[in-house]
C-alpha cells in the first residue's frame, strides 16, 4: 500500500505540470504570458505538489528543477524548448550559467561553513559545553529547554544572520537531542523550536532580517530609527514565540518531562580544541559586527572552512559529514526563484492585481499574503525586493496613507513582516533546511507548524492593524 500510494503521489504531482503545459497560455489568467514563463509555472507546480507530498526524496525534486530548467528554459537547452512555437512569444531564456550558479550561491557557502562549524564543534566537544552554559539557567525539564533555545535563538536572530544562529544553535541542540528517548515527538518540537524562533527572532530589529532593511529603503530617511522598530518588532516577536512555543507543546508532547542533560563537564584544553574555540567566537563576532568591518555572512562564513582545514581540525573524512543532500535542496529553491525573478514573472503575478479599485483594508492583505505565499517558495529576500516596491507606489494611491509617513512606514512593515512569516517547506528559508538536515523533522513537520506559525503571524499583523486604525 504504501509503494501504491507514493506512485498516485508521483502521478499526481507530475499529471499536473504536463496539463498547466498542455493548456493555451491564454488559458493562465496572466497578461501577455510567453512560452518561458508558461513553463516556469509548470516546473514550479511540480516543484510545490513534490516537496509537499513527496513521493521523492526533497533533494531529487529540487536536482529536478534544475535539470528541467536548464533542458526547458535556458539558452543552452534542448532545440525543440528554444525556438517560438505558433504565435506566442518565447521571452528570454535563461543563461544555462545563471541556472548552474545556484550550486555555487553565496548562500551554500554560507550552508557550508556553517557545518563546518557544527562538525568541528561536536568533534571537540564545544557544542555540549555551549548547551551546559547557556541552558544552565533554564533547567532540564523539556519544556523549559525548549523556551530556553528559542529565546536565546530569537535573540542572535534580531542582530545576525538567521542562518548563522540556526546553525551554532542546532549544535548547541544535538547533544540533547541525545539524551532524549527515540521515536520521542518531544525531540521533533525541540529541533522545531530553533528554526521557528530564527524565523521570527529577525523580525525585531531592521537589521535582522534582510527584508527589513529593504523596506527601509522605500522609507523617508528617519522616518523610523531603530528603537520606534523595535517597539513594534519587539513586541510582535514575543507573543508570536509564545504561541509558537505552546503550539509546539500541544503538537509534539514528549514521552518524558526531564531530559537527563549532562551539565557538568569542562572545556577541552588542547591546541586543536583551542582553535575551534576561538574560531567559534571570532566568527560569531565577524557575523555580529558586519557593519564594522565590511564582510557580509557569506564572506565571513568560508573563514572557519579554512580554518579548520588547514590546521587539521577537519579532515578529508570529516568533510564528508557535510549535508550535501541539504545543499543540493537549498540549490532547488535558489534554482527556482531565480527563474521567477529572471523571467519576469513573478512581477507579472503581482501586478496583475489591480490594487487601486481596492479598499485599503483589501490592498494591505492582498500584498501581505502575496508576499507570504511567495515567500514560502522563493527568498524571502528575493519577495521583499520584488513586492517592496510595488508596496510604496500602491501606498501613494491610498487616500488613507496618503501624504502620510506613518502609513507607508505601516504598509511596508507589514509587508517585510509578512515576507519573514512564510516557513512551510524545507526550501522556505535556510533555517527550515538546517533543521531538515538533521534527520529529526519530515517536510509535513514543518508543513503543519509553519502554516499554524504563519496564520497566527499574519492575524497578529492585521488585528495590530484594526486596533491602530
Amino acid at each position: 500500500m504504501p509503494e501504491r500510494s507514493t506512485l498516485l503521489k508521483a502521478i499526481f504531482c507530475t499529471g499536473i505540470p504536463l496539463l498547466i503545459l498542455a493548456m493555451p497560455t491564454s488559458w493562465i489568467p496572466l497578461p501577455e504570458l510567453t512560452l518561458v514563463q508558461h513553463r516556469i509555472i509548470a516546473i514550479f507546480v511540480m516543484a510545490a505538489l513534490l516537496w509537499i507530498l513527496e513521493p521523492v526524496p526533497v533533494f531529487a525534486t529540487s536536482l529536478l528543477i534544475i535539470t528541467l530548467e536548464v533542458v526547458m528554459i535556458s539558452d543552452q537547452g534542448w532545440q525543440g524548448f528554444t525556438h517560438t512555437q505558433g504565435n506566442v512569444p518565447l521571452g528570454e531564456l535563461l543563461p544555462y550559467q545563471s541556472i548552474f550558479a545556484s550550486f555555487s550561491s553565496p548562500i551554500i557557502i554560507l550552508f557550508m561553513g556553517g557545518f563546518a562549524l557544527a562538525i568541528a564543534a561536536s568533534k571537540y566537544e564545544l557544542d555540549t559545553n555551549l548547551a551546559r552554559v547557556l541552558l544552565k539557567p533554564f533547567g532540564n525539564h523539556i519544556h523549559a529547554v525548549m523556551l530556553g533555545l528559542m529565546l536565546i535563538t530569537a535573540v542572535f536572530s534580531m542582530f545576525m544572520s538567521n542562518t548563522a544562529t540556526t546553525v551554532m544553535m542546532l549544535a548547541i541542540l544535538s547533544p540533547i537531542i541525545a539524551t532524549a528517548p527515540q521515536g520521542d515527538l518531544g525531540s521533533k518540537g525541540l529541533v522545531l523550536s530553533i528554526p521557528i524562533a530564527a524565523n521570527t527572532g529577525g523580525i525585531a530589529t531592521p537589521i535582522g532580517t534582510p527584508p527589513n532593511a529593504i523596506a527601509l529603503q522605500y522609507l523617508p530617511e528617519g522616518s523610523v530609527t531603530f528603537l520606534e522598530w523595535m517597539m513594534i518588532g519587539l513586541p510582535f516577536v514575543i507573543i508570536q514565540l509564545a504561541i509558537a512555543w505552546v503550539l509546539l507543546k500541544l503538537l509534539y508532547p514528549a514521552k518524558t518531562a526531564r531530559l537527563p542533560l549532562a551539565l557538568t563537564g569542562q572545556f577541552l584544553r588542547s591546541p586543536k580544541a583551542y582553535i575551534v574555540y576561538v574560531t567559534f567566537a571570532t566568527t560569531i563576532l565577524l557575523w555580529l559586527t558586519t557593519q564594522l568591518h565590511g564582510m557580509n555572512a557569506y564572506v565571513v562564513a568560508i573563514i572557519p572552512l579554512a580554518v579548520f582545514t588547514l590546521t587539521g581540525v577537519i579532515n578529508k573524512q570529516d568533510l564528508k559529514l557535510i549535508n550535501w543532500d541539504v545543499l543540493w535542496l537549498v540549490a532547488g529553491g535558489i534554482a527556482m526563484g531565480m527563474a521567477l525573478d529572471a523571467s519576469g514573472l513573478a512581477v507579472k503575478i503581482a501586478n496583475n492585481i489591480d490594487f487601486a479599485s481596492m479598499g485599503t483594508w483589501l490592498v494591505i492583505v492582498s500584498l501581505s499574503l502575496i508576499c507570504y505565499m511567495m515567500a514560502n517558495f522563493m527568498s524571502n529576500t528575493a519577495t521583499a525586493n520584488l513586492i517592496m516596491p510595488i508596496a510604496a507606489a500602491v501606498a501613494m494611491t491610498i487616500p488613507a496613507f496618503a501624504g502620510s509617513d506613518t502609513g507607508l512606514t505601516s504598509l511596508l512593515m507589514i509587508v517585510a513582516f509578512s515576507s519573514s512569516l512564510g516557513m512551510i517547506l524545507p526550501v522556505s528559508t535556510p533555517p527550515n533546511a538546517l533543521a531538515y538536515s538533521t534527520g529529526f523533522i519530515e517536510t509535513k513537520d514543518l508543513l503543519k507548524t509553519g502554516l499554524l506559525i504563519g496564520g497566527t503571524g499574519l492575524g497578529l499583523i492585521y488585528l495590530g492593524l484594526w486596533l491602530w486604525f
